[in-house]
């Protein structure tokens, strides 16, 4: 069976590397503006190196970005031209509410994000919207200590009835929360957190973790009421953990991997927390932070479809001393069976298909891959086109290993949005040489450059794969 013809093909960004516009329509400071190109980046992602504001001798790429806010017109055109259906971007949580805290919302943040959603509309593209992709005012940090605090799931609340209210009509699909995994891993992105000396980091991130995933049932809910037509998903930075070998401390190993990464959706998906997290958590002698009816909102709000993010498969050994490989902010075993990226990310078509058959199996709930993609060097030839052949040849092999899983076993897909159509900063390493766009922008590492737009080869290329549904990936 083919793709459906209704089959959502587009692309995907996040406020955060590609607005811009930090300061201007009343927007207030985010998280995601202080974290600083360079070789500190990591630390503050991970919530190990305290910057709460700009400091002198470094430079933030988030502020400008590649100026989306201004130049959104011509660059939904080119998505346009592209001929996609879907166009997923993020809410700048702090364009709405600048402090986070506030009773009324920013009006000239709203008229912005309506001003998009209709653009896009006029160009026969559906909005997928992410509500927090690693957004979260400096306020909620600072006064309340980000997700950690309980009351965010109050202005979580109120962002979101906002955000349904407002666009009711305007937008159909929703995300909660972008790579909700990714909060244990870069803390101070991912949730707001930076570590106090001598804290229990576990307690703090699961209590995190469970304030999200109550504001995303929270959000599943209100959106269901506000508008019935609304479908709402959750979202994972996936690609499956493959053992190292048959050994079964390997395979085990594996095995755990998958479930630290599997926590968050089990608990969205299915709406109870599983029992080897449970275990876990009394291992660590932590408990739930539940409040009244927590549990049964989570069994009554579960999402609506799953959604990931697919750049790479994993590798997981039993021996600690092996997890050496390079990947989406989590380290795994070099798989000596695969080729890599120039950033060390594994490349493995077959891992896509195999990730969507574990997905599709554990949750019985449509699909939909909303990032997809290689980040890659590209230097324009003297006429200043760039010939991204390698690009092609990634997103060909993907595409035909996720049409295989539709085609072959019967998976439920709803869509595919590559990562950065149009090249934007680099959420791991703030830099905008790593480009993933069909659109290349002019602007370096160092925030230099006119920021004009133009087409790659890839470009035409995509055109012709969504006009084909899929069919034509030559």
């Amino acid at each position: 069976m083919p793709l459906r013809k209704d089959f959502l093909w587009g692309g995907a960004t996040a406020a955060n590397q590609c607005e811009g516009a930090f300061d201007e329509g009343g927007r207030g400071l985010a998280n995601v503006d202080v974290i600083p190109h360079g070789p500190e980046r990591w630390a503050v992602v991970s919530g190990n190196r305290r910057m709460f504001d700009f400091e002198d001798g470094y430079y933030y790429p988030a502020k400008q970005a590649i100026d989306f806010y201004h130049h959104y017109k011509e660059d939904i055109q080119l998505f346009a031209e592209m001929g996609f259906k879907t166009y997923r971007m993020s809410i700048a949580w702090s364009r709405i509410y600048p402090q986070g805290d506030e009773e009324q919302p920013n009006e000239e943040g709203l008229r912005f994000y309506e001003d998009v959603f209709k653009e896009c509309r006029k160009a026969g593209i559906e909005p997928l919207v992410t509500i927090t992709h690693f957004d979260c005012p400096m306020h909620l940090i600072t006064a309340y200590g980000g997700w950690r605090n309980r009351k965010l799931v109050e202005f979580y609340k109120r962002l979101v009835t906002t955000l349904f209210t407002r666009y009711k009509g305007l937008v159909h699909y929703w995300l909660t929360f972008n790579e909700i995994n990714v909060l244990l891993h870069g803390s101070f992105m991912g949730a707001g957190i930076c570590f106090e000396e001598g804290e229990d980091r576990f307690r703090t991130l699961y209590t995190a973790a469970h304030h999200e995933l109550i504001a995303s049932a929270w959000a599943v809910k209100i959106g269901h009421e506000i508008d019935p037509e609304n479908k709402i998903g959750c979202m994972l930075a996936a690609g499956s953990y493959y053992p190292y070998s048959c050994k079964p401390e390997d395979v085990f190993a594996a095995q755990r991997e998958n479930h630290k990464n599997y926590f968050f959706i089990d608990v969205q998906s299915r709406g109870t927390y599983p029992g080897y997290a449970l275990k876990e958590f009394e291992r660590n002698h932590f408990e739930i932070p539940f409040e009244e009816g927590d549990q049964a909102l989570l069994k009554e709000n579960t999402v609506d479809f799953i959604s990931f993010s697919y750049y790479s498969s994993r590798v997981a050994s039993g021996d600690p001393a092996q997890n050496d490989g390079e990947g989406n902010m989590m380290k795994g075993v070099k798989n000596p069976y695969l080729e890599a990226s120039q950033w060390g990310w594994q490349i493995d078509p077959l891992g896509l298909r195999i990730t969507m058959n574990d997905l599709y199996d554990r949750y019985q709930k449509p699909l939909f891959i909303v990032e997809n993609g290689l980040g890659a060097v590209d230097i324009p030839d003297e006429n200043g086109e760039i010939d991204d052949d390698y690009r092609i040849a990634y997103l060909r092999a993907h595409i035909q290993a996720m049409k295989e899983a539709v085609e072959q076993d019967g998976i439920e897909l709803l869509g595919y949005t590559t990562w950065g159509p149009i090249d934007l900063v680099s959420a791991g390493t703030g830099e905008m040489s790593k480009r993933y766009g069909f659109i290349y922008v002019d602007r370096d590492d160092q925030g230099q450059g006119t920021l004009k737009r133009s087409k790659k080869k890839s470009f035409d290329w995509y055109k012709k794969v969504i006009a084909s549904n899929g069919e034509d990936l030559d």
